[in-house]
């Protein structure tokens, strides 16, 4: 899977609209994503307006790149999942298909924490006026990189156990 290999976390954007069909692909990966007794708990906010991407670009003092980005994708879990002690693992497994998927398509994008901070959590869920059912879990700025970035080899071995 060379995707894994090329996945950097791209924080510049080429001044490029990504294409409509290229953000379905991005959702339907996230979608394929595992989840606890396939509860599903995920929504998602595809953010392209430049006065709520600049907004989104304040909720923590990690999220600026958010700013210049073509298209952002908020992910969300249900707070009445059916695991709810999983949405938040299930989540993670879809941010990831959605950076994995970037780089299929060409684009490049980064994984913006959001929670468990809970007032990072509720400043992005003002700003988009998400229903109160939803929780943020993260902000996927995404498009065209400016430049191609090489992925650090960080295999350590020293990390590694084996039980035998």
């Amino acid at each position: 899977m060379n995707a894994i290999w090329k996945r950097t976390s791209v924080r510049i954007y080429e001044d490029r609209e990504v294409e409509a069909d290229k953000i379905e692909k991005l959702l339907r990966a996230a979608m394929a994503a595992p989840s606890a007794g396939n509860q599903q708990p995920w929504e998602f906010f595809v953010v392209t307006n430049r006065n709520k991407l600049e907004e989104l670009s304040k909720c923590s003092p990690y999220t600026g790149c958010a700013k210049n980005a073509p298209v952002a994708i908020v992910n969300c879990y249900k707070a009445d999942a059916l695991h709810p002690n999983f949405s938040k693992i299930d989540l993670s497994a879809c941010s990831e298909n959605i950076l994995l998927e970037a780089v299929e398509l060409g684009l490049g994008a980064v994984w913006l924490g959001i929670a468990p901070e809970l007032q990072w959590m509720e400043t992005a869920k003002r700003i988009l006026d998400i229903p109160d059912n939803l929780e943020v879990f993260s902000i996927i700025p995404c498009g065209y990189p400016t430049k191609e970035a090489i992925q650090q080899d960080r295999f350590d071995e020293t990390r590694i156990h084996y039980i035998r």
